[in-house]
């Protein structure tokens, strides 16, 4: 992956804004200049259990869009997913799900 999107790491979360157990949010896996496809690939199978076409597709899309979103669900467990894309050497972030 050659393309080096910046992604915006600031997280706009009102603090005091009531956020709902089913508020679903996102991990987001971006493009960055060191990994190959190849292991993004491996990594989204390895990892999220997805099918070669799922995770062809999606490393695609952080390919040639910048990012893609690998899951939704829970902030706690988006939270994890994140960590575990840092340490397979990833870079990626959460966010809420648009509305």
């Amino acid at each position: 992956m050659t393309a080096l999107a910046t992604p915006d790491t600031r997280e706009d979360v009102n603090l005091n804004e009531a956020v709902t157990p089913d508020t679903p949010w996102q991990t987001v896996v971006w493009n960055d200049p060191v990994n190959l496809m190849s292991y993004v690939v491996r990594v989204l199978r390895e990892y999220f259990g997805y099918p070669r076409e799922v995770a062809t597709r999606l490393m695609l899309a952080v390919h040639n869009e910048g990012h893609a979103v690998v899951a939704e669900g829970a902030r706690e467990q988006m939270e994890l997913h994140a960590q575990a894309m840092h340490d397979y050497g990833l870079w990626a972030t959460i966010r809420k799900a648009p509305a």
